[in-house]
Order: C-alpha cells, then sequence, then structure tokens
C-alpha cells in the first residue's frame, strides 16, 4: 500500500520539476517584478559559428538593412514584381472604377 504511494508521489515531484529545469535554459526566467521577468544573456546557447555571424554582419551592412536594424526601424518589403514607371501609376489611377476611387480616398484621408 505504501509502495503505490511513494510512486505517486515520485512522479507528482517530477512532473512538477520538469517545467522549471526546462525554463532553466531560457534567457527569459519569470520574476516578481513589474516586468514580469528577468534576462539573463548568460543562458543563451548560439548555434552558428563566429564566422557564420561576422558573414551575416557584413552581408546586412553591404544591403544596408543593418543601418536600419541598428536603429529600430523596420525593414523594407521587397517586391517581387516589376517596379512601375511613374506613367503607368498615372494611368491607373486615371483608369480607376469611382468604386476603387471612393474606397482608395477613404483610406487615405486629404487625397
Amino acid at each position: 500500500m505504501k509502495f503505490p504511494r511513494l510512486v505517486a508521489l515520485q512522479a507528482a515531484v517530477l512532473g512538477m520539476a520538469l517545467p522549471m529545469a526546462a525554463q532553466a535554459e531560457s534567457i527569459w526566467h519569470p520574476a516578481n517584478t513589474e516586468a514580469g521577468v528577468t534576462y539573463h544573456p548568460d543562458h543563451f546557447k548560439s548555434t552558428k559559428t563566429r564566422a557564420q555571424v561576422v558573414t551575416e554582419v557584413e552581408s546586412a551592412r553591404k544591403d544596408g538593412s543593418l543601418v536600419l536594424l541598428q536603429r529600430g526601424l523596420p525593414l523594407p518589403i521587397k517586391s517581387s514584381e516589376a517596379p512601375k514607371t511613374r506613367q503607368q501609376v498615372i494611368d491607373e489611377m486615371r483608369n480607376e472604377t469611382p468604386e476603387a476611387r471612393r474606397a482608395r480616398l477613404e483610406l487615405y484621408p486629404g487625397g
């Protein structure tokens, strides 16, 4: 009778301890503060080599995205379509339907 209780108690303790063990590998830990978490950069484990990181930084510097990321700005979305000429855009606006024009004007106040 005591053996099943002991096994059940051990299983309960193990079940309670596993989430804490998994959380110790995270760089963010819960805390009883206003922020609710604490940051532990020493728990971070990288899968990249130093050479790979240096290569990524150099490519970001060359394409201009490093400057944007350093300032906290969003990266521009690269379109897969061919760019339109000024005349194509003007022609599209002149040929738009009244419903499309009304929707555009509602979306962008001031014309």
